[in-house]
């Protein structure tokens, strides 16, 4: 079993940045990917950044260009990093951990945070 706890979000202004931040606890070895989803009301989540214990990474192209994705193994934590935020980028961010590397990660071998809400005014 993997836990995975979200935090960072907040309110900011059109323009403005946050980091948000997952820290992973559990069976932290069995984790081979980690990534961040948003989330719309009513929608299905949608993939954000992606990044491999080997160091590839990947972004939607919405994102691409403004956030920035890592970790510190030490903390067994993974960052996002949102700058020139702009309202589209308004949604519940959740972060994923999974066994495979595939993009996107494949739900069965996912874990799943509990989301961290980010509002960007307009």
């Amino acid at each position: 079993q993997v836990q995975l706890v979200e935090s960072g979000g907040g309110l900011v202004r059109t323009g403005g940045s946050l980091r948000l931040s997952c820290t992973a606890s559990g069976s932290i070895s069995s984790i081979n990917a980690m990534a961040w989803f948003r989330q719309y009301p009513g929608k299905q989540r949608e993939l954000v950044a992606h990044l491999t214990n080997g160091g590839d990474s990947y972004y939607s192209n919405s994102v691409k260009g403004r956030f920035i994705i890592s970790r510190d193994n030490a903390k067994s934590t993974v960052y996002l990093q949102m700058n020139g935020l702009e309202p589209e980028d308004t949604a519940v961010y959740v972060c994923n951990a999974a066994t495979s590397i595939t993009v996107p990660p494949r739900p069965e071998h996912s874990f799943w945070g509990q989301g961290t809400q980010v509002t960007v005014s307009s």
